[in-house]
């Protein structure tokens, strides 16, 4: 068996389009890069059960969905945003904060703050 890869082939550069990581087609895992101004951020979603886990990371920080966990983001001193209700990175895009690591507080995240606005400061 090959072994996973952590990087899906084709995508750079590319603003919409979706690409399954090799070790796991058959829409088990989504990696899309996300054009925010001039920069990228990685949109990562894992399907678990009957729901997803989603990242969306930054070279400053990231937003996650409720499967992680904020007390952990906040011991590794992480610039971290919590969004809920969401299943797949469009609606992560169209969500607000609910919630944010103390670092992300520091840098002017805030409680409601849309996510793409969230997106421009961890680009």
């Amino acid at each position: 068996m090959e072994p996973a890869r952590t990087k899906a082939r084709g995508t750079q550069g590319r603003n919409t389009k979706a690409a399954l990581i090799p070790a796991l087609r058959g829409g088990v895992c989504e990696r899309r890069s996300i054009k925010i101004g001039k920069k990228y951020i990685q949109g990562f979603v894992l399907k678990l059960g009957s729901k997803n886990l989603m990242v969306l990371r930054g070279a400053k920080g990231y937003v996650m969905c409720g499967y992680l966990n904020m007390a952990v983001a906040n011991k590794f001193k992480d610039i971290a945003v919590k969004i809920i209700g969401v299943s797949t990175i469009e609606e992560a895009l169209k969500s607000k904060v609910h919630s944010c690591s103390y670092r992300a507080l520091k840098i002017g995240i805030r409680q409601g703050q849309p996510v793409k606005e969230v997106l421009k400061v961890i680009a």
